[in-house]
């Protein structure tokens, strides 16, 4: 069974959906991004997160003493890094880690061996969180889990997790009406992952 991560949540009403419909992670932004929160406000969402559902905190290129104190105090339970962290960067955190890497080329696909520390490797398009797709083919033939990001949403999902058979999915804009969260769409997506092919009218349900 493919997990899925619903990154990017901002609401409690978004992370109260996520949760019930068995999201396996969720994702709090704390880079520069619309959908930054503060430590205040990522403290109160993970209030309403169950232990069965694990906490990601995204950074991008943060200093490590920052990223250790926002994880501790909200608290979090894996680390995702989107920036030009470094293995030895990860070695330093004790939690467990997502690296981000955008992927363009076959090289960039060879690069996923730079980061044996992680504990998982997520593959993006090239410019995070531009809800666009990449070639998910470059990928055929990496053998090691994957979080798939990169443009998902609930009619290309399915092709996505036949293409990749990735260890996870992960979305955000995907789920998202006019830049906020949808919580229909947050609905839809996870079924969509969990159960496989449905028709409109279960997934309206």
């Amino acid at each position: 069974m493919t997990r899925v991560k619903i990154c990017g949540l901002k609401l409690v009403e978004s992370v109260h959906i996520a949760t019930k419909e068995r999201a396996d992670m969720v994702g709090f932004v704390f880079a520069k991004s619309k959908r930054q929160l503060t430590l205040q406000e990522a403290k109160q969402l993970a209030k309403d997160v169950p232990p069965s559902v694990l906490k990601v905190g995204v950074f991008v290129n943060e200093r490590l003493e920052n990223v250790l104190t926002i994880a501790q105090q909200v608290p979090l339970d894996v680390i995702q890094l989107h920036g030009h962290e470094t293995n030895e960067y990860i070695q330093k955190i004790p939690y467990p880690t997502i690296k981000a890497l955008g992927i363009r080329t076959e090289e960039d696909v060879k690069s996923l061996s730079n980061y044996p520390s992680a504990t998982y490797m997520l593959v993006d398009a090239p410019i995070a969180g531009s809800g666009e797709t990449f070639n998910w083919a470059l990928l055929k033939n990496v053998q090691q889990p994957l979080i798939l990001a990169g443009g998902l949403h609930i009619n290309n999902v399915e092709e996505a997790i036949r293409t990749v058979n990735p260890y996870m999915v992960d979305v955000s804009s995907g789920v998202e009406t006019n830049g906020q969260k949808d919580s229909k769409k947050i609905k839809q997506f996870i079924q969509r992952v969990k159960q496989g092919e449905m028709t409109d009218d279960r997934s309206d349900d």
